[in-house]
């Protein structure tokens, strides 16, 4: 017979005490359906038999004193390469009863179970087998494959729901023996599994009755605790909404103020207005002033326009009795088609000009919407202009039209003269002499042709004018243009100055009445100062803001001293007038000294 190895036995056996603890514990918590506590013996036998399975082959490690095995080495492990794990660890840790690693590691096994993460955990253990070599032999339990078997045995743990008091037990000095006699079957274990179930149904029907009495306990509590809260918040409401009814008082005295600081400063500035509307009507008659010397200007460039108006309508009356001229030019055309085309490039250049004048027309017209009432004139000027050069450009196509007309006649001649070719041959005589007198006609074209060329000269020169008068015109808007700015800018310093003069004339009048009130209160002052010798009496240059309203002092919000008390304060502070036992008559005081004094004559009348 083969000899077994000893330790595949060892791991075989642990194996089957395993699958046995996991099995029986299983159904016996499914068979009681509650959970499961530390005192439960199938439970405290499971954590044995996994103590063994993980000390199976464990390297010792050798110290000074002694030579010890732990599994709290391997199992530290699993925070590096678990991290949920850490939670586990660092509770274990912070646990005040436990001295030794073999106490940490029973701790850390009942949380596992607790968390239902053992099985994971030991999962990541057995993977990682090079960082597990440091630990265990090579034939250990956890490095062989039934340290897998049981990892997915404790898998079905999941269904347990436990609920163990770790910091109460003593966990380093229990001694972990396995109990054989719990997987033996014997009938009286049947008899008593049943009288278990019986009281563990009595047990759970207790436990039941508990947790609806601590549930009803729990909303006694919070009940209570909510009618505490909602009785300190009544409280806090009814504080609030008392000091929310002294602020609307408080709101509507300063409303009432603040109306009839709203009517005296209507007041002032309708009077403002008053002043402000004299000064328009006077700026305005300026205005109309410098606007005549203007209309005048248009007037002179009315005239202007209308003289060269007139030299058109001469001009134009010259190009008509040009035209009937050329209607004896049908038969003669022959010769004058050079002159003719010359005469059409002539047109196109005028053409062009024309146009010229008309773009510059439409920037002027432009230009001058922009500007003001007063400058209508002026683009009523150029659009005459424009109508006099449409009138011109019409005339121009009229003419075109007149010399299209001669040349069709040019074409029906032709067609007579070879018609009629055979006849004059035999009216030579009487066609030399007709040829004599269109050659002087000739010598006449020419010279109407020489006056037109200066007629056309004349019409340049015109229009260079018109363009110089433009040019003159557009200086003028700017320069209208600069004078606005400058008036808009000499109106803004005009109002600036005026209120610059109207807070200096409030200022100096206040100061007047004051100097008034004061030189009649002189013989007061002196009276009072009798009284004052023993009272201390504040320097103006000490006091910059009134003690009471701590409003800081001006020319507007001058100084007054009270004559009982010796303070500086201002006019609205020290409105108050008493007798005091130093003057018969009545003396400036403060708010302060009038109440106090005021509650002193009360107290003493009887």
């Amino acid at each position: 017979m083969a000899t077994k190895d000893p330790t595949a036995v060892e791991r075989a056996n642990l194996l089957n005490m395993a699958k046995l603890s996991i099995k029986g514990l299983i159904e016996s918590a499914l068979s009681f359906g509650r959970t499961l506590d530390s005192d439960y013996p199938p439970l405290q036998q499971f954590f044995v038999v996994m103590e063994h399975c993980l000390k199976h082959g464990l390297k010792g490690r050798k110290s000074f004193l002694s030579y010890n095995k732990t599994i709290w080495g391997p199992l530290e492990l699993v925070e590096k390469l678990y991290p949920e794990a850490e939670e586990i660890g660092a509770s274990v840790r912070d646990l005040p009863g436990l001295k030794t690693p073999l106490g940490r590691a029973r701790a850390w096994l009942r949380l596992a179970l607790m968390q239902k993460k053992m099985a994971d955990y030991l999962r990541c253990l057995i993977i990682q087998r090079e960082l597990l070599s440091e630990f265990y032999e090579y034939h250990a339990l956890m490095m062989e494959e039934e340290g897998a078997v049981i990892v997915g045995l404790l898998v079905g743990l999941n269904v347990i729901d436990a609920n163990l008091c770790v910091k109460g037990e003593d966990l380093d000095s229990q001694v972990g023996v396995i109990d054989f006699s719990m997987y033996l079957k014997n009938e009286e274990e049947i008899g008593n599994k049943e009288r278990n179930v019986q009281i563990a149904a009595i047990l759970d029907q207790k436990n039941y009755v508990e947790e609806l009495n601590r549930q009803l306990n729990s909303t006694v509590s919070s009940l209570h605790s909510r009618v505490d809260s909602l009785e300190k918040s009544n409280t806090k409401l009814i504080e609030e909404l008392a000091i929310a009814k002294n602020n609307i008082i408080k709101l509507q005295e300063e409303n009432h103020q603040l109306r009839s600081e709203n009517e005296l400063i209507l007041m002032r500035t309708r009077q403002h207005l008053e002043v402000t509307k004299v000064d328009v009507e006077t700026e305005l008659q300026t205005y109309k002033h410098s606007r005549q010397g203007l209309d005048e200007m248009y007037n002179d460039a009315r005239r202007q326009l209308r003289d060269e108006s007139q030299l058109r309508q001469d001009v134009e009356n010259e190009l008509s009795v040009q035209v009937g001229m050329k209607h004896e030019m049908e038969l003669a055309m022959k010769l004058l088609e050079k002159d003719i085309h010359e005469k059409q490039d002539t047109l196109i250049g005028l053409r062009q000009q024309l146009e010229e004048v008309k773009a510059i027309n439409i920037e002027m017209y432009q230009r001058l919407q922009g500007s003001e009432d007063g400058l209508k004139e002026k683009n009523e000027i150029i659009a005459r202009l424009e109508e006099k050069t449409n009138k011109i450009t019409t005339a121009m196509r009229q003419l075109e039209q007149r010399l299209q007309q001669a040349e069709k006649a040019q074409k029906e001649a032709e067609a007579e003269d070879e018609k009629y070719a055979q006849e004059c041959l035999s009216q030579s005589d009487s066609l030399q002499r007709q040829i004599s007198q269109k050659e002087q006609q000739l010598v006449q074209l020419e010279t109407d042709l020489k006056i037109e060329k200066e007629w056309r000269q004349t019409l340049q020169e015109d229009l260079q004018k018109e363009k110089d008068v433009l040019s003159h015109l557009r200086h003028e808007t700017q320069k209208v243009i600069s004078l606005k700015k400058e008036f808009l800018n000499l109106q803004d310093e005009n109002q600036q100055l005026k209120r610059i003069y109207q807070e200096q004339e409030q200022a100096l009048q206040e100061l007047g009445s004051k100097l008034c009130e004061s030189k009649l209160k002189i013989d007061d002052i002196k009276e009072a100062n009798k009284a004052l010798q023993g009272l201390v009496w504040l320097k103006d240059k000490d006091a910059t803001h009134c003690k009471l309203c701590e409003k800081e002092f001006s020319l507007s919000k001058r100084k007054h001293h009270c004559r009982n008390c010796g303070e500086i304060f201002c006019n609205a502070c020290s409105d108050n007038e008493l007798p005091l036992p130093s003057s018969p008559k009545p003396v400036r005081v403060c708010d302060s000294c009038h109440a106090m004094l005021i509650q002193r004559c009360s107290s003493n009348m009887p």
